[in-house]
């Protein structure tokens, strides 16, 4: 990797760390926000609903704007916007009892900024190294990042939540101001060609539509992939937050704890294999479908087992499996695209990612009420459908291009 770069990278890992934070520190506090407001499971499950399904609708438009305006001119506005929700929703819970039409408002802005936050890193990150093997490398340190601070935020948000309960909310603008700092003044992008016409949208709308129409089995796949795995983790860890606090009465930092080991496995899995996946696109599609047959094996497993230890195991296996797909499906999508247009398919990638986001903790409240084994069967049965996908869609090839 470039000497000079590294503060760079840095800087832009920073994005993911604190994006994750924002919405994942939620997850061991559900069970409390729903105790003070007085509403039921499936209300509070959206609260990470809303976050990520706005963010859904802005990401596209989020990354068109940055392959026209540049990376740098979209993150920065957008990590402001993030931290104003996270104000917005913080003062409303400490300062009005029935808060939770508020705290929704600054979930639905939170999810704005988040459209032009971390989305636009993948491409920003294939923007500024030349080799490969360091845009593969980078990567992994970015899906590292994102992940670590998935196991950061059980045991941040359990420990702040036992100061009071809406103090996440009032972390995040202090986290987005920070990660925005570090932008503004490491993160040297790129600088776009002066001369380099800029392509109209409907010039640019074609090339997009062409880009699908050649290849767009393989990205519909590694799309497909990408949402199913973050299903799996949100609605999964929704799940464990509820019975460990509702049935086992485990709360606060340790239930926070309890909830990062699996995450710690999942975060372990993305960086090693950032580390060796490097070019190598034939490896990237084998470690892809060895990880989410892993993951559908597991999940079957616990649909037959009820224990909390058993539970907790095979949870980690899955994280593990989840944690060698996420690097290969963001180079492979990262590295196969032209930079005209990444910044834009990679932005879909992110918002099908969202979706899977979105859908996990209503899911997995909605099925967990008949029984808990429908919902990991129900899952499990989604990845089996991403392991034929990897088999059996994803072709690596040369870059992609609206040309071919």
């Amino acid at each position: 990797m470039e000497e000079s770069k590294k503060w760079d990278l840095i800087a832009i890992a920073s994005i993911p760390l604190i994006m994750t934070l924002g919405n994942s520190m939620l997850i061991p506090v559900l069970p409390a926000i729903r105790s003070k407001l007085g509403i039921t499971s499936l209300q509070v499950s959206l609260l990470i609903t809303i976050y990520s399904a706005v963010a859904i609708i802005f990401i596209p438009v989020a990354g068109y704007l940055s392959d026209r305006f540049g990376r740098k001119m979209i993150i920065i506005p957008s990590l402001l916007i993030t931290g104003l929700g996270g104000l917005i929703s913080g003062l409303g819970a400490w300062w009005v009892d029935q808060s939770y039409i508020i705290i929704m408002l600054g979930r639905l802005l939170q999810g704005i900024g988040a459209a032009g936050a971390f989305p636009i890193v993948l491409p920003l990150v294939g923007d500024m190294f030349k080799k490969e093997d360091d845009v593969s490398s980078s990567l992994g340190i970015v899906e590292t990042a994102n992940t670590f601070g998935k196991v950061l935020s059980p045991i941040l948000g359990s420990a702040l939540a036992s100061v009071v309960w809406f103090l996440p909310f009032l972390t995040i603008p202090v986290f987005c101001l920070i990660s925005a700092l570090l932008v503004i003044f490491l993160v040297k992008a790129p600088k776009k060609d002066c001369n380099e016409k800029k392509t109209s949208v409907t010039r640019f709308l074609k090339e997009i539509k062409q880009i699908f129409k050649n290849n767009g089995r393989w990205l519909y796949a590694i799309f497909t992939i990408g949402g199913i795995c973050m299903l799996v983790i949100f609605g999964v860890l929704f799940y464990l937050s509820d019975i460990l606090e509702e049935n086992y009465h485990i709360e606060g930092i340790i239930k926070g704890c309890i909830l990062a080991i699996p995450l710690a496995f999942l975060c372990i899995a993305s960086f090693v294999t950032g580390k060796i996946i490097g070019k190598n696109m034939v490896l990237m599609k084998w470690i892809t479908f060895s990880g989410v047959t892993v993951l559908t094996a597991s999940l079957l497993l616990i649909g037959f087992f009820h224990s909390v230890l058993i539970l907790i195991i095979f949870i980690c296996i899955s994280g593990i499996g989840i944690g060698v797909v996420l690097p290969c499906l963001d180079a492979l999508i990262t590295e196969s695209i032209e930079k005209s247009q990444r910044g834009t398919i990679t932005s879909i990638y992110s918002s099908m990612r969202f979706i899977g986001v979105a859908a996990g903790p209503p899911l997995a409240s909605i099925l967990i009420k008949n029984s808990p084994s429908i919902l990991f069967f129900s899952i499990a049965a989604a990845c089996a459908i991403a392991a034929v996908l990897a088999l059996l869609a994803i072709k690596p090839a040369s870059k992609l291009s609206s040309s071919q």
